[in-house]
């Protein structure tokens, strides 16, 4: 009898853990960007909430940060693992740096 409460609490536990790891991947891609689906053309793009608007990582926004970390003597990091306090400076900042071509 113990035996079968054993093996039942934990298929349940398995089954709690694997539909919690299921629910919790979709969120974390939300978080640090989207990856389009287009194959030859892979992007990131953020969401920038304090100006309501969405930025797409290319090479042109990889060179704008890289000035903002030199402009504020930040280390290299790369952007999807600063805080989200540091990247919400940085898209207030670039809205202020716009590109001139």
């Amino acid at each position: 009898m113990r035996l079968q409460k054993y093996v039942s609490s934990l298929t349940l536990m398995a089954a709690l853990l694997v539909g919690s790891m299921a629910f919790a991947a979709p969120q974390q891609g939300r978080q640090e960007g989207r990856h389009d689906d287009d194959k030859e053309h892979k992007s990131t793009r953020y969401y920038d909430r304090h100006h309501r608007d969405y930025h797409e990582w290319n090479e042109r926004e990889n060179r704008a940060y890289s000035n903002w970390e030199t402009e504020k003597h930040k280390a290299h990091r790369e952007f999807h693992e600063r805080r989200s306090t540091d990247q919400s400076r940085y898209w207030t900042w670039r809205h202020s740096h716009p590109d001139h071509d």
